[in-house]
């Protein structure tokens, strides 16, 4: 009787193992290493309440655009949040802004790096979408001819900035603006 209830409680253990491997590990961007690198909060889901598990699942399955669409409410908040601290130029829409970026923590840290570093946003979005920037601004030549990861993208518009060091203190800065606009709205 005994054997029977320890392979019982054994069975029960695997059978649970493969739900816990399954959590999603991409962060904020759902790259590997997260948004650009860390496995903190994602983005905000559609507004409902289910928990983390969800809110990560969302964020690296959608879009910025779809997510911020979505959840008005965080769309809102985070930015006022970003326009307040210099990030995001007033009127400007945050869902255009982070059209083609693969997930909102992307966007965000693009934008942290942008002020961090005193670089035109236009030429991050160009360099990180693979996408021709924005008419009238002063790219360096090559900028969006193909998709570039955070820290590539630093290099190429920054080359005298330690990379790896920005784009790590620009994923923080970036998991802790939508913390902070999920848990206001």
């Amino acid at each position: 009787m005994k054997g029977l209830i320890l392979m019982s409680a054994a069975a029960l253990c695997l059978a649970a193992a493969p739900a816990f491997a399954q959590h999603p590990h991409g962060g904020p961007t759902g790259t590997p290493g997260g948004a650009a690198g860390s496995h903190g909060p994602a983005t905000g889901g559609n507004g409902a309440d289910h928990g983390n598990a969800d809110i990560s699942k969302s964020a690296s399955g959608s879009s910025p655009t779809t997510l911020l669409t979505n959840n008005t409410k965080l769309d809102a908040k985070l930015t006022s949040n970003l326009q307040s601290k210099g990030l995001l130029p007033a009127g400007t829409d945050l869902k255009d802004a982070c059209s083609g970026f693969k997930n909102l923590g992307q966007c965000v840290a693009a934008l942290h790096v942008s002020h961090n570093l005193n670089v035109p946003f236009a030429c991050m979005k160009a360099d990180m979408t693979g996408t021709t920037p924005a008419a009238g601004t002063a790219c360096p030549a090559g900028s969006g001819s193909s998709k570039l990861s955070l820290g590539k993208s630093i290099q190429s518009l920054s080359p005298n900035a330690d990379a790896k060091t920005e784009a790590k203190n620009a994923q923080k800065q970036s998991d802790s603006d939508i913390k902070n606009a999920q848990t206001e709205s």
